[in-house]
């Protein structure tokens, strides 16, 4: 697949760390020029981790919550690199467990700006780039199914609305031979996000609810990505790819 994606340029929100970073290290072997945008968490360690192993990677600070931040990425990739042909909006998170009775409009407002509304500008930025091949792949969650953990109402609720986005920009830029689908990951271990908000006893309960009987990696989503970011799914627009080792339905 290394020809494929060789001369494209892609950008991954939330690149640093966890699944982000894993992504970014994928579409990296697969020859794209990668830009790890990065926020709270520095972009350094998965750079340099991307260029030892052959890779072309930058890191840009972006607020993805911020639009005129956004836009001025978008030109600094432009004049850096030319083009953008791949967009992967992974930044969010779950940010507390608050329960819809006790959740303040602030909190609700920051979970759906993190993971929803920051898919949406990221989304506006950069599609007036991108040309024929171009690709939108949408980090959403099984908590967009399933409802997610106690007191993840809010978070469910952002990833759920990134299923509806994806489906919606997918006809709208379908016509411009550009795709737009989401990926959503069911229990990743090793990552940043269930380290901070998974207790023990809940990550062993979820591995035992799961068909496959073991927790995903970050690999099991990021190649999902890179498949969906290669000329090999250019006829696979809209979709929701469940990567959960069967949660969702046990």
């Amino acid at each position: 697949m290394g020809h494929q994606e060789s001369g494209r340029v892609a950008l991954v929100t939330g690149g640093a760390v966890g699944l982000g970073r894993s992504i970014a290290s994928r579409l990296a072997a697969a020859g794209a020029a990668v830009v790890v945008g990065y926020h709270s968490e520095s972009a350094d360690a998965a750079v340099a981790e991307i260029a030892a192993s052959g890779g072309v990677a930058v890191g840009i600070r972006m607020d993805v919550t911020d639009p005129p931040q956004i836009e001025d990425a978008v030109q600094d990739i432009l004049e850096r690199f030319g083009r953008i042909d791949t967009l992967v909006n992974n930044a969010g998170g779950l940010v507390a467990r608050v329960t819809v009775g006790e959740m303040s409009d602030d909190h609700w407002r920051t979970v759906i700006d993190l993971n929803l509304t920051s898919a949406f500008y990221c989304t506006r930025a950069v599609a007036p780039h991108l040309g024929a091949g171009g690709r939108i792949i949408n980090i959403s969650s099984l908590a967009a199914e399933n409802g997610g953990g106690p007191g993840g109402a809010a978070y469910a609720a952002a990833k759920a609305g990134m299923i509806g986005l994806t489906r919606a920009c997918a006809k709208e830029l379908g016509g411009r031979g550009i795709t737009v689908n989401a990926v959503a990951p069911g229990f990743i271990g090793d990552t940043p996000f269930h380290a901070k908000f998974s207790t023990i006893e809940s990550q062993r309960s979820m591995i035992e609810q799961a068909a496959a009987r073991r927790a995903g990696t970050p690999d099991d989503v990021s190649a999902m990505v890179a498949y969906l970011a290669s000329a090999d799914a250019g006829f696979v627009t809209g979709a929701v790819f469940d990567i959960n080792g069967g949660s969702y339905f046990t």
